[in-house]
């Protein structure tokens, strides 16, 4: 593993253990050239997922951007990073497990909206307003409308 800080490849692992939800492997690792230490995670992967978009573009799916656009969504909402840790991995392995190696970004914005819609209802309405592409307040009224806009969380 190359070090991060000088980019040394040799480095050795000082500490392994499970993550808490038994999803991946933490490693602590220290630089042999720098001294350096951090932090690795090692996770399974069934098979590599490539994302189409809709003007067609093929990328490789990246698992971060996917956790990144969650936490957007969850700013200063109630839910730990456990919890969304847990729910990200479990989207993952849905989309690993369905058979298909082209995940179209609309199977990964329904699966968000769906985990969303059970997670915080704050962050469904807000991730829903930038992938449904909202355009004014009366858009707003229509989705929140259609989750039950009386429930107050």
């Amino acid at each position: 593993m190359r070090c991060p800080f000088c980019g040394n490849e040799d480095t050795q692992v000082k500490d392994s253990r499970p993550t808490d939800d038994n999803s991946a492997i933490r490693r602590r690792r220290q630089c042999t050239n720098c001294g350096a230490r951090f932090t690795t995670f090692e996770r399974v992967q069934l098979r590599e997922l490539i994302v189409v978009k809709t003007n067609g573009q093929r990328e490789p799916f990246d698992r971060e951007k996917l956790l990144r656009s969650m936490q957007i969504s969850l700013r200063k909402r109630p839910v730990d990073a456990e919890r969304l840790e847990r729910v990200v991995n479990g989207i993952v392995r849905r989309l690993e497990s369905s058979g298909e190696t082209e995940i179209p970004t609309g199977m990964i914005g329904e699966a968000v909206m769906d985990a969303l819609a059970s997670l915080d209802k704050v962050a469904y309405v807000r991730f829903a307003s930038v992938y449904r592409n909202f355009r004014e307040a009366k858009d707003f009224e229509t989705f929140v409308g259609k989750i039950g806009g009386g429930d107050h969380d």
